[in-house]
């Protein structure tokens, strides 16, 4: 099905889409614009309860991709569960709106849908809204409170599940348990079978990645805003049946409600199912982004992606000394990155200060980013800078300060928590950084959840296992190959991820993966702010192919296909800037392998390719050239745990 599906014309009447969808007064079905996709609504006679369920169609063979199951929601003054009555259509529309980013998988964005909302009140006469929505590649729907009150009301509970097809697999990630620097989604995705209880009390996570009859859906949520929590999902998911879960009690220190408050009218977030017939499907989304608001802001031309180089990987101490970070500036200058960051206790820093270091990044060409502790009482890590962040006041003087100096972006660190008053901060911190024209990264955090389409200038988020999980994870180093191939699929979907990649220094737990397998990294992610993470001596030691390839990668790219991959096995990416080409692939595999590249994203034309891939061993380069065409394909062999890259330019 693939996205190139959303450019074929509409087969049919929207219209009469919208109207044949009512098969009654107890069950509706909203069909996506090529008809391969629909949601379901069933209100039961009986009990006046909702449910739902999401179909793919394809070549007039119809699979379901989520079952039956439960709708929703309890407010403390009111319950939509049972009793419910259907008021009507609301109303039906056809979405179809173009966008442009500054970075993410695509330049490029077509929002295209058709939406229907659907009408009730339950038996004390309150009513509920229920808000459909049908893409190409999946489905989204939201609850929505249309009366008018100023009087808080608060969310208890929501009823929402997924019953996932009991033969399907599923790639899944546990919910952190709250410790001092958790949740924060860093745990390893697991592959396990529909049904499976989360090893942790706090349950499963955004997103879930399943397969089922060879087709494949993803379950997360989009569009959070200040006036309502982050979800998961519950730790039990009986007979594959898995239920929203609020944050946990004790997240952030114990800091703010698990339960979202806020008056009316009001709306949850999006809860989103992508469904498709190939892994590519789920890949390529931008539903997640689609479901998010469009931004406000006028001008997003400060808004600059790029590659950093950032000290603190090799060196924790770095940050408080200037002669070693300034070696970073110089890295970033020598290899053309935009920028240098410099991490956590920065203004401690002795032999010159971050005054200094800025004069020098800017006669380099080299904008510097800085990093900041986010608490707050809702933390208890001591790094510094701490306490400018939570606070509005203090948090506007700082960036106006920090824009005054001429500083490009912030990293805020730890905010470990998916309540209503930490989606707030998230937010706030986001308005706030666009007002001074200062970018943002934030770490010890959450997932994205479609924020940089309104935020332009959010340019990657961590909430991930990443490259320091060498330094602190004892089975990282076991896991972490087929981990690498699992988060195209499951946690880069969601947003940018910043897993601080291309790291080969050995450090408390060596990497089993090859140099080419790390160097492939810098294209298989994808994050507006790409950190490369090793040390300066690392980059200026590598070989002359693999050198020049750091030096040409971009961060922001025009274009993103899936060539071709297997969670937990391999994953080949292709990427596109301008004219230019970059592909790359990687292997979780214990042999060596092929990966097969089918150059058929190419347009027509000869390409010379520049390969570099895995060597005579595991710390080595080969580097190849060859020319190719959008007809052929080449298997590329590469070591156990391995990969390779290519750059790819047109032959005039």
């Amino acid at each position: 099905m693939r996205m190139r599906n959303l450019l074929v014309g509409v087969c049919f009447l929207v219209q009469m889409v919208l109207v044949s969808g009512v098969f009654g007064e107890s069950s509706w079905q909203l069909r996506s614009p090529s008809g391969e996709v629909s949601i379901k609504v069933e209100l039961s006679g009986d009990g006046g309860e909702l449910s739902y369920s999401v179909r793919l169609r394809q070549d007039g063979v119809e699979s379901v991709m989520v079952e039956k199951s439960p709708l929703g929601i309890v407010r403390s003054d009111q319950a939509f569960v049972e009793g419910l009555k259907f008021l009507g259509i609301k109303s039906a529309a056809v979405i179809d709106e173009s966008y442009e980013l500054p970075h993410g998988k695509f330049s490029r964005y077509r929002n295209h849908c058709h939406e229907q909302v659907l009408a009730f009140v339950n038996s004390a006469g309150a009513r509920l809204q229920l808000v459909l929505r049908a893409y190409d590649d999946g489905v989204a729907f939201r609850y929505r409170f249309p009366e008018s009150d100023a009087e808080t009301r608060k969310v208890v509970k929501e009823l929402t599940g997924f019953k996932v097809p009991g033969e399907a697999e599923a790639w899944m990630q546990p919910y952190d348990d709250p410790k001092k620097y958790t949740p924060a989604y860093e745990l390893l995705y697991e592959k396990v079978a529909v049904g499976t209880t989360s090893p942790k009390e706090s349950g499963w996570a955004f997103p879930v990645l399943y397969r089922s009859e060879g087709n494949w859906a993803f379950i997360a949520e989009s569009g959070v805003d200040r006036s309502y929590c982050g979800g998961h999902l519950a730790k039990e998911a009986p007979g594959g049946l898995y239920r929203l879960a609020f944050p946990t009690a004790t997240e952030a220190n114990g800091q703010g409600e698990s339960e979202p408050e806020w008056s009316l009218p009001w709306a949850t977030p999006w809860r989103v199912v992508i469904a498709g017939d190939e892994l590519a499907d789920v890949y390529e989304s931008t539903l997640i982004l689609n479901l998010s608001e469009p931004t406000e802001l006028t001008d997003v031309s400060w808004v600059k992606p790029g590659r950093v180089s950032w000290s603190w990987w090799s060196d924790h101490a770095s940050p408080v000394d200037y002669n070693k970070v300034r070696k970073y500036v110089d890295l970033a200058a020598e290899m053309g990155w935009e920028y240098s960051l410099v991490d956590a206790n920065w203004t401690l820093m002795k032999n010159g200060n971050v005054h200094e270091l800025i004069e020098y990044a800017k006669s380099k060409g080299v904008g510097l980013l800085l990093w900041y502790n986010s608490g707050g009482d809702h933390n208890s890590v001591s790094e510094r800078p701490r306490g400018m962040m939570k606070d509005k006041m203090i948090r506007r003087e700082e960036f106006k300060h920090l824009r005054d100096m001429g500083i490009k972006g912030v990293k805020v660190d730890f905010i470990q928590s998916d309540k209503q008053q930490f989606m707030q901060l998230y937010l706030d911190t986001l308005a706030d950084a666009a007002e001074f024209e200062i970018m943002v990264n934030f770490h010890g955090c959450t997932i994205p959840r479609g924020w940089e389409r309104r935020f332009p200038h959010l340019m990657t988020m961590e909430a991930v296992s990443g490259a320091e999980q060498y330094w602190f994870l004892s089975n990282y180093s076991a896991a972490s190959p087929g981990h690498n191939t699992i988060l195209p699929f499951t946690r880069n979907v969601m947003g940018p991820m910043d897993f601080t990649p291309v790291t080969f220094t050995p450090v408390t737990y060596p990497h089993r993966t090859t140099y080419g397998h790390e160097l492939a990294l810098s294209v298989v992610y994808e994050s507006g702010w790409q950190h490369f993470a090793d040390s300066a001596e690392a980059y200026r030691g590598l070989p002359g192919p693999a050198k020049d390839f750091l030096k040409a990668v971009p961060a922001v790219w025009d274009e993103s296909r899936l060539v071709t991959g297997e969670p937990g096995e391999f994953v080949v990416i292709a990427r596109r800037k301008g004219k230019l080409w970059y592909v790359g692939g990687i292997s979780g595999r214990e042999g060596a392998s092929k990966l097969k590249v089918d150059f058929c994203f190419l347009p027509t034309g000869k390409f010379e390719v520049q390969l570099v891939g895995d060597g005579e061993d595991e710390r080595s380069f080969r580097a190849e050239e060859l020319t190719v065409t959008a007809e052929q394909s080449r298997d590329v062999e590469v070591a156990a745990l391995g990969g390779f890259v290519m750059r790819l330019v047109e032959v005039k």
